[in-house]
């Protein structure tokens, strides 16, 4: 009988919806949706599909358990009540990898961490009848979060965070995560069949997301995971079926016009090497081409970008020219839609229009806006074209 998991998908604050519905879409279903993390129920072939499939979360934990916890004595009681012998090996390497608190009596993440240590041990010791441990197994790294004084345990299936697919060799200064990246184009109509320009792509992490959607292409299936190790919790036959599943998705034929564009051609080249790496080089359209020389023959296009905030530029002071520039480019193109994501609070000021929608999105701890200039929707195709 296949077992039932709780499992734990962090994502970045305000982008749960984005989330909650691919796992939806993997077919399974929600038990909760909280600031940055969506909780699911799931077997142990969900973890791999969560950890091989899932373009929007951070990385894939089992709920270990829960409990109240206002003292350092609560703390290891909880800890020593969950039942650990049924996730860690007698020689599993076992830590808290790390500790956050929010609005809870309990907050410093080292006393959290030595004291749920001790008490694992002690809950261990008494099941396996043993007074030491090797600790030269597998690793299970855990992952506790504190919040209004209810301690939440996972177990950390990812390893490595998932924004890192393996693609990503060169950064420009400025970077945008794989995770964010595709969770904006998902808040966005973009889909393949569109036209995506990104006028300022940086390491291309916009143009190669998108083109991997285009493609059906998981975003994990050219990377390995830290529970592929655990042969005591999850058969490597399901590893296999997920990889196996994500192979057979792809279809990296499918015609495409995503272009990206950056002033800096040595950008433009990690860009390139990037998209290579990916496997979605032959998808894309990079160019070395300044944002005031940005244009595009066809309408009901789309601009997904996210433009300097004074971060990558050395000088603020460039800034409101630069996005006058992109406000007129914008404006000749006809029937376009623009999303932009940046921490620039004069954007739209400079761009010379007011966004329809504005969403707040954190990037890391930088409070950031997407701001999403909508144009028409492309007439309806007639069967046939």
């Amino acid at each position: 009988m296949e077992k039932k998991l709780e499992l734990i998908a962090p994502c970045h604050f305000g982008l749960e919806a984005v989330l909650k519905k691919e796992i939806t879409d993997l077919g399974y279903e929600i038990s909760q949706v909280e600031d940055g993390k969506v909780t699911f129920r799931g077997d142990e072939a969900a973890i791999c599909r969560a950890n091989v499939f899932l373009r929007t979360a951070e990385r894939v934990l089992i709920k270990v358990g829960s409990f109240r916890a206002v003292t350092f004595e609560e703390l290891f009681q909880g800890t020593k009540a969950l039942p650990w012998e049924e996730f860690i090996p007698e020689d599993g390497k076992f830590w808290v990898a790390k500790a956050n608190s929010i609005k809870s009596r309990l907050f410093s993440p080292s006393d959290i961490q030595s004291i749920m240590k001790k008490a694992m041990v002690e809950r261990m010791k008494e099941k396996y009848g043993v007074s030491w441990f090797p600790e030269t197994g597998s690793s299970y790294p855990l992952r506790v979060s504190l919040y209004k004084d209810i301690v939440t345990v996972g177990l950390d299936t990812t390893g490595v965070s998932l924004h890192k697919r393996g693609y990503r060799t060169m950064t420009s200064k400025a970077p945008i995560t794989e995770t964010l990246a595709a969770a904006l184009i998902m808040l966005t109509p973009w889909r393949g069949d569109r036209i995506l320009v990104d006028p300022f792509c940086g390491s291309g992490t916009f143009p190669i997301e998108a083109a991997m959607m285009a493609a059906n292409m998981a975003p994990g299936m050219n990377r390995s995971f830290l529970a592929e190790e655990w042969g005591n919790l999850i058969p490597r036959k399901c590893w296999y079926e997920a990889g196996d599943e994500a192979g057979d998705l792809v279809n990296d034929r499918v015609e495409t016009d995503i272009q990206g564009y950056d002033i800096d051609g040595d950008v433009i080249r990690a860009a390139r090497s990037n998209a290579q790496a990916a496997g979605v080089d032959h998808m894309i359209h990079f160019q070395q081409r300044p944002v005031s020389e940005l244009s595009h023959p066809k309408k009901y296009g789309f601009l997904i970008t996210n433009p300097p905030y004074g971060e990558r530029i050395e000088e603020k002071k460039n800034l409101p020219e630069l996005y006058r520039q992109l406000g007129e480019r914008f404006a000749d193109l006809d029937s376009w839609s623009a999303y932009v994501i940046t921490a620039y609070e004069d954007a739209e000021k400079y761009m010379g229009r007011k966004a329809d929608k504005n969403r707040k999105i954190y990037n890391g701890m930088m409070k950031t806006y997407f701001y999403q200039f909508l144009g028409p929707k492309p007439p309806k195709r007639k069967q046939g074209e």
